[in-house]
C-alpha cells in the first residue's frame, strides 16, 4: 500500500475526494479542512494499493494539484486494517508489477544528476578498478562494481525515453558522459602516480590476467550480459526491489572497462584502450536498450491488463 498526503485549493477539494473514492484500490480517506498554511488549503490523505498508484497520481496531476498545492506519496510497510486487504484485493492487478511513473521519474532525477558526490564515487570506483586490473583481482573488481553509481544516469537515459521526457534523458546521458570523463582522466593520472611509486608497472598490464582479461576483450557473451543486467536493474527500479541491484552491479563491467582503459592510455597500450572502450560502449548499450525494451513491455502489459479488468462484468448487486 501507499499513503497519499495532499494539499488541495479549497475550490478543487471536492473534485479530489470525487477522484479518490472512484479509483478502485483507495481506502481511508481523511479530509482536514483549512489545516493547510503553506501553500493555504485542505489536507487530503488517503491509502491506494500500488497498483492503483498511477492510476490516482494521473488524475491528480490533471487537476493541476501539483502545481498549485502538493502531493506526496509514501511507502507503507505494515498496514493492519481489513479495508487496506480489501482494497488490495479490488485493484487490478499485482503491486509488484505495477510501475509508479512518478515515482520512477523521481527516483531516476535524483540518481541521475551530475554532482560531486556522484562525481567522487565514479572516480574512486574507478581507481578501485584500475587496481583491480593491474593486480588480476577479482574482489578489487566487484567492489568496483558495488562503488559504481553509473546505473543511476542509464536508468534515467532509459526512462526519458520512454516517458519521452527529453530534458531526463539529456541530463542523464550528460552525467554520464561527464562522469566516466572525469573518472577515467583521474584514473590515469592516479595510474602515473602508482607507477612513479613502483606500485604499478607496464610488465603488471602485459602480462597473463584469467581474472580480468575479459574486460578489454569485448564479445557477444559481453552483450548478453549487458542486456540481462540492463532488464533485472530497471526491474529492481520499478518493482522497489533494490538489493537486486547489487547483482546488477556485479554483472556488468562498465566502470573496470573504462579503468583498464585509463590504465592502458597512461602506459600507451592503444589496443588495450580501444578494446576496454569497446567493452564499456557496448554494455552501455546494452543496459540502455534492455532497459528501454523492459519499460516498454511494462507499459504494454499493464496496460493490457488494466484494460482487461475494466471489461471485466460488473458483480451482482445483492
Amino acid at each position: 500500500m501507499l499513503h497519499v498526503r495532499m494539499i488541495i485549493p479549497a475550490d478543487r477539494t471536492d473534485a479530489v475526494v470525487r477522484i479518490v473514492e472512484e479509483t478502485v484500490g483507495t481506502t481511508h480517506l481523511v479530509v482536514l479542512p483549512g489545516a493547510a498554511r503553506i501553500p493555504p488549503g485542505d489536507i487530503v490523505t488517503c491509502d491506494v494499493a500500488r497498483e492503483a498508484g498511477d492510476e490516482l497520481l494521473h488524475a491528480l496531476r490533471e487537476l493541476g494539484i501539483d502545481r498549485d498545492g502538493s502531493i506526496a506519496v509514501g511507502a507503507i510497510d505494515l498496514s493492519l486494517s481489513v479495508r487496506a486487504e480489501r482494497a488490495e484485493e479490488e485493484a487490478p492487478g499485482e503491486g509488484a508489477d505495477a510501475v509508479l511513473w512518478e515515482q520512477l521519474s523521481g527516483a531516476t532525477h535524483e540518481e541521475s544528476t551530475l554532482t560531486i558526490t556522484y562525481s567522487a564515487f565514479m572516480i574512486i570506483a574507478t581507481m578501485i578498478a584500475a587496481c583491480g586490473v593491474v593486480l588480476d583481482n577479482a574482489v578489487l573488481i566487484v567492489g568496483a562494481m558495488a562503488v559504481g553509481p553509473e546505473f543511476g544516469p542509464l536508468a534515467g537515459v532509459c526512462t526519458g525515453l520512454v516517458q519521452r521526457a527529453p530534458r531526463l534523458a539529456a541530463r542523464s546521458l550528460l552525467a554520464l558522459i561527464v562522469g566516466f570523463a572525469a573518472a577515467m582522466a583521474a584514473t590515469t593520472v592516479f595510474s602515473l602516480v602508482m607507477d612513479a611509486l613502483d606500485l604499478f608497472d607496464q610488465g603488471m598490464l602485459d602480462d597473463p590476467r584469467p581474472s580480468t582479461s575479459f574486460i578489454w576483450q569485448p564479445d557477444p557473451f559481453s552483450f548478453v550480459v549487458a542486456l540481462l543486467a540492463g532488464a533485472a536493474g530497471v526491474l529492481s527500479l520499478t518493482s522497489a526491489k533494490s538489493g537486486a541491484l547489487v547483482g546488477v552491479a556485479i554483472s556488468v563491467t562498465t566502470v573496470p572497462a573504462a579503468a583498464n582503459a585509463a590504465v592502458a592510455l597512461s602506459y600507451g597500450d592503444l589496443a588495450q584502450m580501444w578494446g576496454s572502450a569497446e567493452q564499456l560502449l557496448l554494455n552501455l548499450f546494452g543496459i540502455v536498450l534492455a532497459g528501454v525494451l523492459t519499460l516498454l513491455a511494462q507499459k504494454l502489459l499493464w496496460r493490457t491488463q488494466r484494460g482487461r479488468w475494466n471489461r471485466r462484468p460488473a458483480p451482482p448487486k445483492a
